[in-house]
């Protein structure tokens, strides 16, 4: 293995030898493990990394954390710490451990133990693969459940035959993999998976691990893939009783991949979107309104989070027929769209574009061609239009501070937007008129 780590970034190796130099001026045993070392083997990019120490991985942690002069947040309860360093890099850092389910579905008591007993403890084979960096032996491939095997043979394999009934998460988790790198579930791991779902194992997760599951598929480079592997084998009951992906629905993400694609090829310095959120509002929005508050009550979104799923799905008829009319001022689209979120109105332009079928919009080609118009002129001309105006040069005008400044800058704006005005003194203009 010490031919793959020579090949990693330089960044990546320093940190390697770094963590591996704390590590034996403090006696204590460290190794990758996890998706770390099944990406390396891989040759997939990932710039997370994993550790194991054997000993006390949160003082471990600190010793790095104070060495790199970083942020360190730490997870007592499981003997975790997180480092985060810049650079989008991360070591997640764990002491060597055991793991026992008291009741199936529930978090698990934890008590320390050496490197083999918490490879046990993982998911599937292809994530209990570890790599040592002790000095004595540095670059030791550990393999004890036949991992590498099943990455050679494109398999996803769990560890044990109650894996998914400790932890329904996994069968997620079998799904996301399985997606990612386009391989299989193995036969017997497929007919656990099965099983626990009969047993409706994923209903007793707590909702919040639920959520973070679901949101981790979400945000796959494909989720329309994943979405349809959740049908084929699971269903969507975890989530609603009532959520099917039946042809509309499948057709209005595919709409949304779409416009998703396109926001992110036209605008790569704009803020990034939620896409998983995207994705999850286009995912139940079939369902009515009040099974959707519950959806968002029951998976404990955030207030910020459940606001857009219910400011889309209150979006008034009236609203679309307006945005589809051919002759509408700047101002008007612009009063419209903006009080919205970036992620509202990418769902409105995918679902009502010209790409998706009149019967699943609602309105005939030509409406659409216009709504479609108006938003990306929304995008592209009038979100961020500024003023050249301040309060200044009001004040300037022999105008007092107040509440009315607001509405002199809006009126102004709109004059702007719908061209009335372009340069700084034809903004005063038009105040002095007003004046």
């Amino acid at each position: 293995m010490k031919n793959y780590l020579n090949n990693l970034p330089k960044e990546l190796q320093e940190l390697i030898y770094l963590a591996a130099d704390i590590a034996s001026k403090n006696n204590m045993a460290v190794y990758l493990v996890g998706g770390f070392v099944r990406d390396l083997i891989l040759g997939v990019k990932n710039l997370d990394l994993d550790i194991v120490v054997e000993g006390d991985g949160i003082k471990f942690a600190e010793a790095l954390s104070g060495k790199l002069n970083v942020g360190l947040i730490r997870h007592r309860r499981f003997g975790t710490a997180t480092v985060i360093l810049k650079k989008h890099l991360k070591v997640d850092i764990a002491t060597a451990r055991q793991e026992y389910y008291p009741q199936p579905a529930h978090l698990p008591e934890v008590t320390c133990g050496v490197l083999k007993d918490d490879l046990m403890r993982r998911d599937f084979t292809i994530n209990a693969m570890a790599i040592s960096i002790n000095p004595q032996d540095f670059g030791r491939f550990i393999d004890c459940f036949g991992g590498r095997q099943d990455l050679a043979d494109k398999k996803i394999r769990v560890l044990h035959n109650l894996s998914f009934i400790d932890d329904p998460t996994r069968i997620l988790r079998a799904i996301r993999f399985e997606q990612r790198y386009n391989f299989k579930i193995e036969t017997n791991t497929l007919s656990f998976l099965r099983q626990a779902n009969r047993l409706k194992m994923l209903e007793k997760v707590s909702r919040e691990r639920l959520r973070d599951e679901l949101i981790l598929i979400l945000k796959e480079g494909r989720p329309l893939k994943q979405l349809i592997r959740i049908k084929e084998l699971i269903g969507f009951g975890f989530i609603n009783s009532g959520l099917l992906l039946s042809k509309n629905t499948l057709a209005s993400l595919k709409s949304i991949e779409r416009q998703i694609n396109w926001f992110k090829m036209k605008y790569p310095k704009r803020r990034h979107l939620d896409t998983w959120l995207i994705y999850f509002i286009g995912l139940i929005d079939a369902l009515n309104i009040n099974n959707i508050k519950l959806i968002c009550k029951k998976f404990a979104f955030r207030r910020g989070e459940e606001k857009r799923v219910l400011t889309y799905k209150k979006l008034k008829p009236k609203f679309i027929k307006e945005l589809s009319r051919d002759k509408i001022k700047p101002s008007r689209v612009f009063s419209l769209l903006e009080p919205l979120s970036y992620e509202v109105i990418i769902l409105i332009k995918a679902k009502f574009s010209p790409l998706t079928s009149p019967a699943l919009a609602g309105q005939n080609a030509g409406e659409n061609q216009n709504l479609k118009k108006h938003i990306e002129d929304f995008f592209e001309i009038y979100n961020g239009m500024r003023l050249y105006i301040s309060g200044a040069d009001l004040y300037k005008l022999g105008l007092a501070p107040g509440p009315y400044y607001q509405k002199i800058f809006h009126r102004v704006l709109n004059a702007k937007l719908d061209g009335l005005v372009k340069t700084k003194k034809e903004e005063l203009e038009l105040i002095k008129k007003w004046s």
